[in-house]
Formats: C-alpha cells, sequence, structure tokens
C-alpha cells in the first residue's frame, strides 16, 4: 500500500531554502555596497578630490530621503505585482547606480570633473538613482520570506535574511579597503556593480513565486484600504519608532569611523584603508556570531534582541571616545556588529508578526523606510558634528540614545511577543 507523503512546510522545501539564500546573498550586496561607499570609499576619496566632510554625508543624506519615501511605495507593489520582479527592479536599479557613482568619481579624479559643485551633483544623482529603484529589494525580500514561513520560524527566518543585510554592511568596509588597496579605490564599486546585475538576474529567473502574494482588502466604509495608514497602528508604531532610532545612530557610527580612524592614528586617506579594513572585519565577524550562534542557539524573544542590541551597540560607541589604540577601535567595531546583528532582526521580524499575511508587504516596505530614516538626518549628527563641534560628540550621543533605547524597549515591548490573528496566514499556500 502506497504511503502518502506529507506536504512539507515552510523553509523544510529545498527549493524555498535556496531562495531563501538567493534573497539573503541580494541583501548582502546590498548592505555592502552602501557601506561601503560611506565608510571606506567616501571619505579617502573626498578629501583627496577636495570635498568637506559634510558634503560626503549629504550625499547620501538625500539617498536616504528618497529610499524612505519609495521603500513603502515598493512594498505596496510587491503586493500587486509579485515579490520576484520587484526584488528583481531593486538589484538592477542598485547595479546601475554603484556603476554610475564609480564612473562618476573616476572621472574626477582624472581631472575630467572639476568643481566641487559639480562633483558633488554627479555623485549625488547616482546615489538618487538607487534610493528610487534601488529601495524595492529589501521590503519585497522581507515580504517573500513572510509569506513563505510559519509563524513560529518567522523570527529566525527574518532574522537569517536581515543579517545578510547587517552582515554585508559591516563587511563591505572591509572588501573595500581590501580590494582597494590592492586594485585601486574604485574597483569595489565596479565589482558590487557587477555582482548586483548578476544577482537581478538570478532572481528574476530563478525565484519562485507560483502563487501571488495576499493582497489587503478592499475599500472601507471609509474609503480606505486596510494598509492605508499602517504606520500608526499601535501595533506597528513602536517598532517603526525603534527602527528610526537604530538607523540614526548606526549611520552616525558609519559615517564617522573612518574619520576618526583617520585622524586618532594620523593616517591619509589612502594609508587608512589598511587600517578601517580589519576593523570592519572583525565588525563583519560579529554579525556573523549574532546570527550563526548567538540568535539560533539562545531563540531570544524580539524584545530581547532590541534591548541587547541597543547595549552592544552603545558600548561600540562608548569605547571610540577616549581611545587611540588601534585595538580598541577594533574591538569597538566588533561591539557594533554583534549590536547590529541582534537589533535588526529584533525590530524587522517583531513588525512582520504583528500583522496578518495581506499586510506583510505593506509593513516591510514602511520597516525598510523607517530603517533609512535615521541616514536622512545622520550627517548631521555625524561628519558635521565630528567636524565643526567636537570628534568625540557623534560617539557620545550615538551612544547615549542607544541606552534610552534599550531602557524604552525593555519597557514598551512584551517579553512574549502576542501574534496577531490571521487564520488564513499559511505558508504552505505559496509556490
Amino acid at each position: 500500500m502506497a504511503q502518502t507523503v506529507a506536504p512539507q512546510r515552510g523553509t523544510d522545501r529545498p527549493d524555498r531554502r535556496g531562495a531563501f539564500r538567493l534573497l539573503f546573498f541580494a541583501l548582502l550586496a546590498v548592505g555592502a555596497g552602501n557601506t561601503m561607499l560611506v565608510s571606506a570609499i567616501l571619505p579617502p576619496l573626498s578629501r583627496d578630490l577636495g570635498l568637506p566632510d559634510w558634503m560626503a554625508g549629504a550625499i547620501f543624506s538625500l539617498s536616504a530621503a528618497i529610499w524612505t519615501i519609495t521603500s513603502s511605495f515598493w512594498g505596496r507593489k510587491s503586493n500587486d505585482w509579485g515579490r520576484r520582479p520587484v526584488a528583481a527592479l531593486g538589484m538592477l536599479g542598485f547595479s546601475v547606480s554603484m556603476l554610475l557613482f564609480g564612473t562618476s568619481a573616476a572621472l574626477a579624479m582624472a581631472g575630467y570633473l572639476e568643481g566641487s559643485i559639480v562633483i558633488f551633483v554627479c555623485l549625488l544623482a547616482s546615489r538618487t538613482l538607487f534610493g528610487l529603484f534601488g529601495s524595492g529589494t529589501n521590503p519585497a525580500a522581507q515580504a517573500y520570506i513572510a509569506d513563505r514561513t510559519s509563524r513560529e520560524n518567522r523570527t529566525e527566518e527574518i532574522a537569517s535574511l536581515t543579517s545578510g543585510f547587517s552582515f554585508g554592511a559591516v563587511a563591505g568596509p572591509a572588501f573595500a579597503a581590501a580590494a582597494g588597496a590592492v586594485f585601486g579605490l574604485l574597483t569595489p564599486v565596479f565589482m558590487i556593480s557587477a555582482a548586483a546585475a548578476l544577482l537581478s538576474f538570478l532572481i528574476y529567473t530563478r525565484l519562485p513565486e507560483k502563487t501571488r502574494p495576499k493582497k489587503e482588502m478592499g475599500l472601507k466604509a471609509s474609503g480606505k484600504r486596510e494598509g492605508d495608514g499602517l504606520w500608526r497602528d499601535r501595533r506597528v508604531f513602536p517598532f517603526l519608532v525603534f527602527a528610526v532610532s537604530l538607523s540614526l545612530v548606526t549611520g552616525v557610527l558609519t559615517q564617522t569611523f573612518a574619520f576618526a580612524i583617520m585622524d586618532k592614528l594620523s593616517l591619509t586617506g589612502a594609508t587608512a584603508m589598511q587600517f578601517t579594513g580589519p576593523a570592519y572585519t572583525v565588525g563583519a565577524a560579529g554579525t556573523l556570531i549574532s546570527q550563526l550562534a548567538i540568535i539560533p542557539r539562545l531563540k531570544m524573544t524580539n524584545r530581547t534582541l532590541m534591548v541587547t542590541g541597543a547595549l552592544c551597540l552603545s558600548v561600540g560607541a562608548f569605547l571610540i571616545v577616549p581611545t587611540a589604540q588601534f585595538a580598541v577601535l577594533v574591538l569597538a567595531q566588533f561591539f557594533v556588529g554583534i549590536g547590529q546583528g541582534l537589533a535588526r532582526p529584533g525590530f524587522s521580524s517583531g513588525a512582520s508578526l504583528a500583522v496578518g499575511s495581506s499586510l506583510q508587504g505593506n509593513v516591510a516596505g514602511l520597516v525598510i523606510s523607517a530603517n533609512g530614516m535615521g541616514f536622512i538626518v545622520s550627517p548631521f549628527f555625524g561628519p558635521w558634528m565630528y567636524e565643526n563641534v567636537d570628534p568625540s560628540a557623534p560617539f557620545i550621543g550615538a551612544g547615549c540614545i542607544l541606552l534610552v533605547m534599550a531602557a524604552l524597549a525593555y519597557r514598551v515591548f512584551p517579553a512574549n511577543q502576542v501574534m496577531e490573528d490571521d487564520p488564513d496566514d499559511s505558508p504552505d499556500i505559496y509556490d
């Protein structure tokens, strides 16, 4: 008598595991490309080209503003078009953006672009393209994971996905420093552009999506859709506040650390890459430890992830202030890596669990928007304060904000999050 084989659930299916890995590497590339520009490439590039430090930060401030606006748009569009095309379009936009950034910088270094304003506008235009289209990958990828995981496994799986972005965010500057020291400052930019183009092609052709995502319900009596005004929902709003705050402090730490290395160790732009590289590598190792060891083994709640992550980040911020020792600066990056690896999955999975399946694209877009919102103002708390107030001011301010975040997260979020009832929420209907 033939045996009946039970359908595989969630991430037990081999095709889903491969799909999740593909999205992991996509977010890794986006995280690496962004932070390697702001941390390892733009600081020495801006000083070599004679751009003021604040101008380097402002390039990312405007692109972050556009990212914030468009991420929620792409999250909604992924409900209509599907997760796959939106994720692929985002990677393609990211690839073109990096290509244009590298080309503009190369022309400026060769003397074909002259004047701070002209160079600034060209670099800014390339990053604007990323803000417009590159913001689609993150919300579509997170919603894709949420569609295909049970609520019991969602925190771990979203933690795995977002750790790709976090790991890339810390490993990107290390990769840029190593590749730039050997092949030239801008070589990593073109390498990431090529990798993003390949990932866009693979997502569009290989990512399985036979079933369309659930859409939010139609118009209510008030004339609004179910997902309208979701950011004000008491289930979601606290996670968004935490995400904005985290993006502010991580933006400050990311944008000022390379300047601190150069000034504390009396290094020039080119030589600094030999020191920032190992420091960021240790930070990347901290993020890997969070994702591979801490989260899967300790099974921490979303609140614990956010509280512990904020505290680890605060330790990293405060360690930078008093020291001029390279070993201590490396240790600070280790705590920053651990903190990012814990805190980001905490609020991302928490927001996903707070709503039903038809709003996964909406909430993913909001989370990604909030995650970029802090970068709009972080240049004023980071490079500007570093240059015009005191070199220690950005790190002290970031550390204090992180302590407040940890305390509020402990008080606001429940010890065990109550999952939103959704009787139709089943990962098995998505193929």
